[in-house]
């Protein structure tokens, strides 16, 4: 009985831990350094504090927000940005439909980055499974990695959605891009003179020097 008990608590935190934590019309949140399951809202924002470990964190109109050191299996939202903080970790990808995705320095994507309309930009962070985009710019900003190459979509031909305006596509200062970079609409596509890309299909890179273009 006394080793029945002492497993019934040792299991317990674990449950707990694991427990999936879902709002509507309001946020989601998970403290710092706490552990959760999935993380969901509808019209509300996903909070991952610092040093927090969750599965699945989402949710329709709202953003998602991964704190510091923070990590997650997936990141995901329609109508909403998303953020990844310092040295955060997610094991999957990342996907906003009508949002921005930002990945602050030591940030670490182990799928893709996707969107359709918005900005991407990474800023001394990796991506390990390419990045795509319909109508977003996209800026692997200095000294950010990224494998699997950048695809951006063309416009469907029955959407009326979409501006006329060419998406912007920047390659910073030491940035590496492995992969092809495909194009399957006009954008203007800009890149550092120390950084390295792979093959371009679809758009010709113009160089520069400095910082940003």
């Amino acid at each position: 009985m006394r080793f029945t008990l002492l497993a019934l608590a040792l299991l317990l935190p674990l449950t707990v831990a694991a427990q999936d934590i879902s709002k509507v019309n309001g946020n989601a949140s998970v403290d710092a350094g706490a552990h959760a399951g999935n993380l969901q809202s509808v019209n509300g924002s996903v909070e991952v504090g610092s040093g927090a470990v969750v599965q699945d964190a989402s949710t329709v109109n709202g953003s998602v927000n991964l704190g510091d050191h923070a990590q997650a299996s997936t990141l995901r939202t329609v109508n909403g940005q998303i953020s990844l903080a310092r040295d955060s970790r997610v094991s999957g990808g990342v996907r906003s439909v009508n949002g921005d995705i930002s990945l602050r320095p030591g940030a670490d994507v182990a799928g893709s980055l996707s969107n359709v309309n918005g900005t991407i930009s990474l800023d001394h962070a990796h991506v390990a499974a390419g990045i795509e985009t319909t109508d977003g710019d996209i800026t692997v900003g200095e000294s950010s990695r990224v494998e699997g190459g950048i695809l951006v979509n063309e416009v469907s031909s029955h959407s009326h959605s979409w501006n006329n305006r060419k998406p912007r596509i920047v390659i910073g200062p030491h940035a590496i891009v492995q992969g092809t970079l495909e194009f399957r609409r006009e954008v203007e596509l800009q890149v550092s003179n120390t950084a390295q890309i792979g093959p371009v299909k679809g758009a010709t890179p113009v160089s520069f020097s400095g910082s940003a273009p």
